[in-house]
Formats: structure tokens, sequence, C-alpha cells
């Protein structure tokens, strides 16, 4: 499985640590209707003062208007062509990877959010109130109990923070 070696590949065990805080999706444009971005407009003291205190930077990933995938978006960062196919690793692997699964030839990983629906099934939030992290636990215990039946795959569905699983 090529994303499997390519991680290999990236990955280092190092003694020191850096935080690499990513604002992926906090991009906006302001138009004639909001003069000001939803950022432009808020109150960020926290954002501020870390700001104040650490390197800054900006990158465009691929090129001006094009939007990559989390996946590529990321290894992008790191100066990693997110062009490049072999890079093309998908979120549902950095999620399961991020939650600590072991991934193996032939292992599907998909990231999911639970969300809200009404009683005509059109969806209202998509992150389902952000129900707490114990309720999605319960939820994809429920889950797993229903796919237990199915035959001829393994299918776990793993609670991920609040609304997220793999």
């Amino acid at each position: 499985m090529k994303h499997l070696e390519l991680l290999a590949r990236l990955a280092r065990p190092a003694e020191t640590k850096i935080v690499l805080l990513v604002l992926d999706g906090l991009g906006d444009i302001a138009c004639a209707v909001q003069p000001k971005t939803a950022l432009e407009s808020a109150a960020t003291p926290n954002l501020d003062a870390l700001a104040g205190r650490a390197s800054l930077g900006r990158i465009v990933p691929v090129a001006t208007g094009i939007t990559p995938g989390s996946g590529p978006g990321h290894l992008a960062l790191f100066g990693y062509d997110p062009a490049d196919d072999e890079n093309d690793i998908g979120r549902g692997v950095l999620e399961a990877l991020g939650l600590g699964l072991v991934l193996g030839p032939g292992d599907v990983a998909a990231r999911g959010n639970f969300a809200t629906a009404d009683a005509g099934g059109q969806l209202t939030d998509r992150r389902a109130g952000r129900i707490p992290t114990e309720e999605c636990r319960r939820v994809c215990a429920k889950l797993n109990a229903a796919l237990a039946g199915v035959e001829g795959a393994r299918l776990e569905v793993v609670p991920g923070e609040a609304h997220r699983f793999v």
C-alpha cells in the first residue's frame, strides 16, 4: 500500500517537539455584502496572544485559487508536492493514524461526522451539536454492534473527538 510506505518514510522519532498550528479552513473572502471576513470581524484575543509569541507564516500549498484536500495540503506544509499522486493521502487515513490505528494493505479508512437531520431528512447540523466525545463513543458502540453481522468484511467505527469518527 503506497500510502503506508510514504507515511513510514515521513515519520521520524525525535527528542524535541514542535507545535505546528494549522488553521485549516479558516480562510475566507470578503464581498460587497460582507466587507470583512468572519475572522476580520471576530474578537481573537487568544490568537492575538499566540501570534505575539510565535513564528508566523503563510503558504499557498498548490496555486492561488486551488484548494487541495487536507492530506495533500498538510504534506505541502512540509515541502511535499501536493499534485504528486504519491502524496494523495485522504483525511480518513490521517485521522485513523492520529487515533493510533494501525492500517495495513487492503484496509480502508474513512473519516466522518455525526450530523443532525430534521424529520424530512434535511441536514440541520453537520456536527450533531458538537456532541461530547463520550456520546460519540456510545453511538460508535451501537453502530459496531449493528455492523458485527456484516459478512465478507470486518467493519469498525472508531470514535474520535466530539462528533468525529473513523
